[in-house]
């Protein structure tokens, strides 16, 4: 068994890390992995390796492509799509981008042997957008790594001093910057509930900008106040960042699963999502009590949202400890037993 591991050669988002964390809690032996040279790494040479060379390399092995793009000329092939973001919004992606994973992905999951799909709701957009059977998508979920869980009050001051955040509270928002994580809301909602939110409280975002040949233009050009924005942050601080959070905020419009809400659950954080559909496989279709639920095109709603978890502790703790339970559910072990059973199906 093979995995194509050409994506952990480009700039380190949510795919990467699923894959490293799914082989990193494989049960027995790792499948063998298979890259490109240093030459075709990234870019268009990359794609020219994983259609021509990729197929040469894995000679009639079962090939395990893990992020929604493997050789169309190979039919002995497992395939894990993530989300079909190209097909429904392409206007969120580069021209490029778009086009050509709208002509190969509805090619490439009926040419494999079987589909992954990471949550529910990515198999009914398969099946939606492509035509491919139901019967051939199995769902496995993500998982959330055991780093992330409730850390000490010493490790969350080490965080602050580290990264320079104030000593006060504040609401927390991870994820790149593209269009369809809609910062923009977040902030609209932030400068609206500015005047009623504690003066000490702020907004500290997490995230880079995205790679301008996958994602298009997502400049945000006003920042209100009390607003932090840190860039990319090391993964070894993101524990200590959700753990101290009073609040976690993901307003994006259109997730294949959505793992930053997750991972601030397994540290006991208060979230507020978007009420989108796949939301529910993540937080769970729950009250108040479990996480709240926003229109996340709806400044008001959001800013209410905001509001209700500031001027509630009680209601932030119940929250906290609502969400350890249902991040419990998850984890990267489940994940990448699950896949290689599934793998070993077809062997």
């Amino acid at each position: 068994m093979l995995v194509n591991t050409r994506i952990l050669q480009a700039p380190l988002t949510g795919v990467q890390r699923y894959l490293s964390a799914v082989l990193n809690a494989w049960p027995d032996e790792r499948p063998q992995a298979v890259a490109p040279p240093d030459w075709a790494a990234r870019g268009l040479k990359a794609h020219v390796w994983e259609q021509s060379v990729l197929p040469l390399r894995a000679s009639g092995q079962l090939l395990w492509s893990p992020v929604h793009s493997g050789p169309l000329g190979y039919d002995q092939q497992v395939v894990t799509v993530h989300d079909v973001v190209p097909l429904d919004h392409p206007e969120w992606l580069s021209r490029n981008f778009a086009r050509w994973y709208r002509w190969m992905l509805p090619r490439l999951v009926h040419r494999a042997r079987h589909v992954i799909a990471i949550s529910e709701f990515t198999r009914q957009r398969i099946v939606a957008t492509t035509g491919l059977s139901a019967e051939k998508i199995s769902v496995i979920a993500n998982g959330v790594g055991a780093a992330f869980q409730p850390v000490a009050l010493s490790e969350q001051d080490s965080m602050r001093r580290a990264l320079g955040l104030p000593n006060g509270p504040y609401v927390l928002s991870v994820g790149s910057l593209e269009p369809r994580k809609n910062l923009a809301s977040a902030l609209k909602a932030w400068q609206r509930s500015l005047s009623r939110l504690p003066e000490d409280w702020h907004l500290v975002v997490v995230g880079a900008v995205g790679d301008p040949r996958v994602f298009s233009d997502s400049e945000i050009a006003d920042w209100p106040e009390r607003v932090i924005a840190l860039g990319r942050v090391e993964d070894e601080w993101l524990p200590a960042l959700y753990s101290a959070a009073e609040c976690f905020v993901y307003l994006s419009l259109y997730e294949g699963f959505g793992l930053p809400p997750l991972e601030a659950m397994a540290c006991g954080t208060a979230v507020l999502v978007s009420d989108i559909d796949v939301m529910n496989e993540v937080v769970g279709d729950c009250s108040v009590d479990c996480a709240i639920k926003v229109s996340p095109l709806d400044f008001d709603d959001i800013a209410a949202g905001l509001l209700t978890i500031a001027h509630d502790p009680g209601l932030r703790q119940s929250m906290g400890e609502r969400a350890l339970q249902q991040a419990a559910g998850f984890s990267w072990e489940r994940t990448a037993s699950q896949t290689q059973a599934l793998l070993q199906r077809f062997e």
